[in-house]
C-alpha cells in the first residue's frame, strides 16, 4: 500500500500531467528536481508543451513566485535581474530593482537558455548554483526552488558547458508519437486540477531527511560499473555531478517514503549522465538489462535444442521398416499379391492404420527411453528457467507496487520484456512436451537390441 506520502506525490504528478500527452517522464523528473533543489533542462522542438509543463510545475508550489522570459543574443541583464534603481544611482551604488524578476522568483521558466549572452549566463552561472544573486556591492540570498530551462538543440560551445552543466537533469522531450495522434487531435483544454502544494517548510523538511537516507551496497555497485560504462561511451562526469545525482536518489526515496535508496531508483541515471539525448537510449537499456535484469531475452540454446529435437522426431517417424522386419514381409507380400498392378494399389489402399503403423520402423523400448530420458532433462532445465523467471516477474511487480516517480510506462516496459521472455520459454516448453509425446508414441519391438542411440546434438 503506497504511504501518505507518495500518495501525495501521485496526486501532484496527476494533476501536473493532466491534458499532458505522453508527458509523464518528464512531469516527474522535473517536480523531482524541484522537490530536490535542482534544475531541470527540457530538450526537444517547439511546440512540445515545454513552457505548459514549467507553468504547471509552479502550482506545485506555495508561495512561489513565477518568472518566464524567452532569452535571444539580444537580452539584456535588465530584462531577467531587473532594472537599475535610479534612487540607488544617486548615491554611487549600482543597484537593481529584482522584485517580480528572476532574482525573487521561485520557480523560473528560461526559454532558449543557450543564446543568451555571456553576461547573463555568467550571471545565472552564480544564481542557479548557489541561490544568491550579486546586487551591487551585496550578495542576496534568493528563494529561488528551480529553473526549467528549455532548448531545441544541446550547445556544442565548450564555453556553454559549465552553464549546461548546472542542470542536474537533461530531459529529452519528442513530439506526440503516433499511437497518441488521434488524442492530441481531439484533446480539450485541461481545467487546472486541484493540488497540495508544498510548503517552504516541508521542501526543507524534505532536504534534511534526505540527508539520512541510506544507500543500498548494490546500488553503490551499480553505479561504480556505470562509471566504466560512460567513461566507455565518451560521457564525461563531474564529481560534483556524482554527488548530486546521489541527493536525487535520497530524495526520490525520501519523498515516496522509503527508508533506502534501493537499485529501482536508478531509472533516473539516463538523465542525469547523458550528455546528449541519444544517450539516453543506451542507459535506459543498461538499466533495464543490467539492474533490473528485465532485458528481452532469446534463449538461443533452448531453441536450437527444441529444432534439433524436433528435426530427429521427424526422421524416425518416416524411416521404414527394415528388411527382415514382420511390418516389411508383409509390405512386400501386398506387392506382390498386387503385382504392380491397379488391383495391387487397391490392395495397398485397404491396409489398415495398424498394418500402417506396424509398416513403420520399429524402435526398442531403451531407445524410446534414452529420448524421452534426453527430453526430461531438457525439460527440467527449460521449466526451471521459466519458473525463475516467473519468480523474477513477480517479485520487480511486488517492488513496482507504490513507486510514483517510475514513470508507468518504464514498469509496463520492464514487465512486458519479461513477459515476452516468458512467453517465449512457455512455448518452448509446450513444443518439447509435444516432441516426447511423439517419441513415447514410437513403434517398439521389444526383440529388438537393446541399443542405446546416441544423444540428440542440441545443446551449445
Amino acid at each position: 500500500m503506497p504511504s501518505p506520502a507518495a500518495t501525495r506525490i501521485q496526486g501532484l504528478v496527476s494533476a501536473l500531467e493532466s491534458g499532458l500527452l505522453e508527458r509523464g517522464t518528464a512531469v516527474r523528473l522535473a517536480l523531482l528536481a524541484a522537490l530536490a533543489g535542482e534544475h531541470v533542462l527540457l530538450i526537444g522542438p517547439p511546440g512540445t508543451a515545454k513552457s505548459e509543463l514549467a507553468r504547471r510545475l509552479h502550482r506545485a508550489f506555495d508561495d512561489a513566485r513565477w518568472f518566464e522570459r524567452l532569452l535571444t543574443r539580444f537580452s539584456t541583464p535588465e530584462e531577467l535581474f531587473g532594472p537599475l534603481s535610479l534612487a540607488a544611482l544617486e548615491h554611487d551604488r549600482y543597484e537593481r530593482l529584482v522584485d517580480g524578476y528572476l532574482p525573487t522568483a521561485g520557480i523560473a521558466f528560461l526559454d532558449e537558455v543557450f543564446k543568451a549572452n555571456s553576461a547573463i549566463l555568467n550571471a545565472l552561472l552564480t544564481l542557479l548554483n548557489e541561490r544568491e544573486f550579486d546586487n551591487g556591492s551585496r550578495r542576496t540570498r534568493t528563494p529561488l526552488i528551480s529553473v526549467v530551462g528549455a532548448t531545441n538543440e544541446v550547445p556544442a560551445e565548450e564555453a556553454l558547458m559549465a552553464f549546461h552543466d548546472r542542470f542536474l537533469l537533461r530531459v529529452p522531450v519528442e513530439p506526440v508519437g503516433d499511437a497518441s495522434f488521434a488524442a492530441l487531435l481531439t484533446l480539450r483544454p485541461a481545467a487546472a486540477a486541484a493540488t497540495q502544494p508544498f510548503t517552504r517548510a516541508e521542501l526543507a523538511e524534505l532536504i534534511r531527511k534526505r540527508e539520512t537516507v541510506p544507500v543500498a551496497p548494490e546500488v553503490l555497485g551499480h553505479l561504480a560499473a556505470l562509471r566504466g560504462v560512460a567513461a566507455a561511451q565518451g560521457i564525461t562526469v563531474s564529481d560534483r555531478r556524482w554527488r548530486q545525482l546521489i541527493g536525487l536518489l535520497r530524495s526520490a526515496a525520501a519523498s515516496e517514503g522509503r527508508s533506502e535508496v534501493d537499485a529501482l531508483d536508478l531509472w533516473l541515471v539516463p538523465y542525469v549522465v547523458a550528455q546528449q539525448p541519444p544517450q539516453v537510449g543506451p542507459l535506459r537499456d543498461w538499466f533495464a538489462a543490467e539492474v533490473v535484469q528485465a532485458a528481452p531475452q532469446d534463449a538461443p540454446w533452448l531453441a536450437r535444442a527444441v529444432e534439433a529435437f524436433e528435426k530427429q522426431l521427424e526422421i524416425e517417424q518416416s524411416l521404414p521398416a527394415q528388411e527382415g522386419d514382420d511390418a516389411a514381409g508383409k509390405l512386400a507380400l501386398a506387392r506382390a499379391i498386387g503385382g504392380g498392378r491397379e488391383e495391387g494399389e487397391g490392395v495397398l489402399r485397404m491396409v489398415s492404420e495398424t498394418m500402417q503403423r506396424q509398416l513403420r520402423r520399429h524402435w526398442s523400448p531403451v531407445h524410446v527411453a534414452a529420448r524421452t530420458a534426453q527430453l526430461d532433462e531438457l525439460l527440467v532445465r527449460a521449466v526451471g528457467h521459466a519458473d525463475a523467471l516467473r519468480a523474477q516477474h513477480g517479485a520487480l511487480e511486488q517492488r513496482l507496487q507504490g513507486r510514483v516517480w517510475l514513470p508507468p510506462e518504464l514498469a509496463a516496459a520492464l514487465l512486458g520484456a519479461l513477459a515476452a521472455t516468458l512467453a517465449m520459454l512457455d512455448g518452448f516448453v509446450a513444443r518439447l512436451h509435444s516432441v516426447r509425446a511423439g517419441f513415447a508414441a514410437l513403434p517398439i519391438d521389444a526383440t529388438l537390441p537393446d541399443t542405446v542411440p546416441e544423444p540428440v546434438a542440441s545443446i551449445a
